[in-house]
């Protein structure tokens, strides 16, 4: 498998290490040759990971990467899990260790903390006394560490985006194939309690042949991003000014993927994007830059554009639009519009909403569809998800969730061709930005099986016994 991939990168040139400057940031033409043939390698499927249950774990031994602004709230939601061992805990910083090694020393786990160099992170991945890596670090190291984890035999939870190139992408994809081991995008908005109710009314059939869904991530992220200290290093800041596309994807695309049964019944066949021109982020370095000698680096630097959409049409001739904009004065939006034959729903503007007709349903109606058709999953876990939680509770249902399945030997709601896929619109859209808004195939990571692949189980049939220390 491995060689026969190194023999296609070679015939087409791709043969860039994953994760330098060119392969990362597609700024040449090159670069751009390298997504278009990359769209197209399709390796054989040694080993279907879509519905694969792992052998059972009573106990989950776990080690964390990354413990900044994410990482903390993944620590102290897995502290709250019983059927978990927090054993390991890694960041660059000391200090952040050991915050986190406080706070779950106190509920009785024994971490060994591991800190000060950049391959630190790998004497943790290395252990033998570990079966889940959970990796929250900023996005260039997302697919190192995940490869390296699975090569060493760990089940691997890893930020979003799961990886920002094909050539990473398909790494994840033939790794997990390899290795048998789960590679889970934690993409956390596919646990928020109304998208799982959008789910599972599509289950049901309230939306008859569901024919466009949209989805997005609008967040203005201005001041995060030329804060000193909310991302380390600077490093989103970064990301947007050597990239141009839709850069984050997968926060409005993944559970629309899910009532679309892409991966398990559809697949995405072809994008389109385009993108806006700058016209914040440049602005504001200079500003910044003329009062402040820190933001130099930044002032003549060219930034991803405000506002990015691509579309995306299926094998099955249903449209997606995904939207990405984190440098506008708007307010939170991920859209999350499902459209169907015989109705639709939409959640922003807050509070969600449906309808079959030409109006939205009153209050009264909403709480009337939402008791009918609560998934099992937040019948028995959202209230405690709530008290958690993390994103108002998404975030805490999807770990229980991940542990639940792997202490009882389920398949997870993630599998690794939807952290290859959702993740592959990044590098597509560039690509398409930089060719006019031209069109390009979206690879099948499944191969084929998306024909035969079952759907995303939200009924809760087995499983459910891991309990929650709240």
């Amino acid at each position: 498998m491995e060689n026969n991939r190194r023999d296609f990168l070679k015939k087409t040139g791709l043969g860039l290490l994953a994760g330098s400057s060119l392969s990362a940031f597609a700024a040449t033409p090159d670069d751009l040759l390298r997504i278009e043939e990359q769209a197209r390698y399709a390796p054989p499927q040694t080993f279907n990971m879509s519905g694969y249950a792992a052998p059972k774990l009573d106990t989950v031994r776990v080690g964390i990467i990354g413990i900044g602004n994410r990482g903390m709230g993944a620590v102290e939601r897995l502290n709250k899990l019983a059927g978990v061992d927090i054993r390991a805990l890694c960041d660059l910083r000391e200090e952040q260790v050991n915050k986190a090694k406080k706070l779950v020393s106190a509920s009785g786990h024994t971490p060994q903390t591991y800190s000060g160099s950049a391959d630190i992170w790998k004497k943790l991945a290395e252990r033998t006394d570990l079966d889940l890596v959970y990796i929250l670090t900023p996005w260039a190291y997302h697919t190192p560490m995940a490869l390296f984890s699975m090569n060493h035999g760990k089940h691997v939870c890893v930020e979003v985006p799961a990886a920002k190139t094909l050539e990473e992408a398909w790494q994840l994809v033939e790794t997990s194939e390899k290795t048998r081991k789960h590679c889970m995008m934690v993409e956390n908005c596919c646990y928020d309690f109304h998208e799982l109710l959008t789910l599972n009314m599509a289950r049901q059939g309230y939306f008859g042949e569901i024919v466009h869904c949209e989805g997005a991530y609008i967040h203005n992220l201005q001041d995060y991003m030329f804060s000193k200290t909310h991302f380390y290093q600077m490093w989103e800041l970064e990301e947007n000014s050597k990239r141009k596309g839709n850069l984050y994807p997968t926060h409005g695309l993944g559970p629309i993927c899910q009532v679309l049964d892409i991966n398990r019944g559809d697949q995405m066949d072809y994008l389109v994007s385009m993108s806006t021109n700058d016209f914040s982020l440049g602005d504001r370095a200079k500003e910044l830059a003329a009062q402040d000698n820190f933001y130099k680096p930044y002032a003549g630097r060219s930034f991803n554009g405000n506002m990015n959409n691509s579309t995306i049409r299926t094998k099955k001739g249903k449209t997606i639009l995904v939207q990405f904009d984190v440098s506008s004065p708007r307010p939170y939006s991920r859209i999350q519009l499902v459209s169907g034959t015989k109705g639709v729903s939409l959640k922003y503007p807050e509070p969600g909403r449906f309808s079959t007709s030409h109006d939205w349903v009153s209050e009264g109606e909403y709480k009337v569809l939402e008791a009918k058709y609560m998934p099992p999953i937040v019948k028995k876990m959202g209230e405690v998800a709530k008290k958690v939680g993390g994103h108002g509770g998404m975030d805490f249902l999807m770990d229980w969730r991940t542990i639940d399945c792997l202490r009882n030997g389920l398949p997870l709601d993630q599998d690794v061709y939807d952290a290859a896929l959702w993740s592959s619109i990044g590098p597509l859209s560039t690509w398409s930005i930089a060719n006019r808004s031209n069109s390009i195939d979206v690879p099948d990571f499944t191969r084929g099986a998306w024909k035969k692949n079952k759907p995303v189980d939200i009924s809760m049939t087995t499983g459910g016994t891991t309990q929650a220390k709240v």
